[in-house]
């Protein structure tokens, strides 16, 4: 996708350079029942900036908004109040993989093909190249609904990837992965960072503090660099 803006921001207000910027994001959700519902703050006004070339770790205790945050920003979520401005193609990979049950993994990265609009050969070519690469080449004519949970988290990292976006946006995408996936993720990761692409990345794991060029810490409703 271009430069987007939602309704109450502009894109001329991003850093220079910046290929996905958030300003003052602020989200609550109902709870409770009614009489007694009330607005639960999620996130209190946050502000991230991803420049080309970085790799984010994304970090907090559990309900601290990490999800809520990557959903705003591909615009999944409407914020209640801030900015988000993209510049460039996006690439989600969500923590719960979304995929349809009764297709195979080719035909899901035909259909994603499509969508992002993508020339048949261009589709196929970086098919072959993420089958390789996290390899699960053999699983290619395997419907989804019967994927182990490893696999399918390949195919849902590989969908996110097929169209070589400049943002890719991961919620714990290594999450089901075997060791050896693991760093080939990790591989794919550098070699992203090297071309100038820029990648965020939900993480709980400790041992990747080193992988990131910086963290960024929601505590309390706002990001906060570590």
């Amino acid at each position: 996708m271009n430069s987007e803006m939602n309704s109450s921001g502009s894109a001329e207000s991003a850093p220079v350079n910046a290929v996905l910027t958030a300003e003052g994001i602020e989200k609550s959700f109902r709870q409770g029942w009614w009489p007694a519902r009330r607005d639960s703050p999620v996130l209190r006004g946050v502000d991230l900036v991803l420049q080309p070339g970085e790799v984010v770790g994304l970090t907090g205790e559990n309900g601290s908004g990490k999800s809520t945050l990557m959903k705003i920003l591909v615009g999944e979520y409407r914020p209640d109040a801030g900015t988000v401005t993209r510049s460039g193609r996006l690439g989600y990979c969500p923590q719960q993989p979304v995929v349809y049950e009764r297709l195979t993994c080719d035909e899901h990265f035909e259909l994603f093909g499509c969508a992002y609009r993508m020339t048949p050969n261009e589709e196929r070519r970086s098919r072959r190249g993420l089958y390789a690469a996290l390899g699960f080449e053999r699983y290619a004519d395997t419907r989804a609904d019967r994927l182990s949970g490893g696999t399918l988290a390949k195919l849902n990292l590989g969908l996110a990837m097929l169209a070589d976006p400049e943002v890719l946006l991961l919620d714990e995408p290594y999450s089901g992965f075997d060791w050896d996936t693991y760093l080939r993720f990790w591989e794919l990761v550098a070699e992203r960072r090297e071309t100038g692409r820029s990648v965020l990345i939900i993480s709980h794991f400790v041992t990747d503090e080193h992988r990131f060029d910086r963290i960024v810490d929601l505590r309390n409703g706002m990001a906060a660099a570590r």
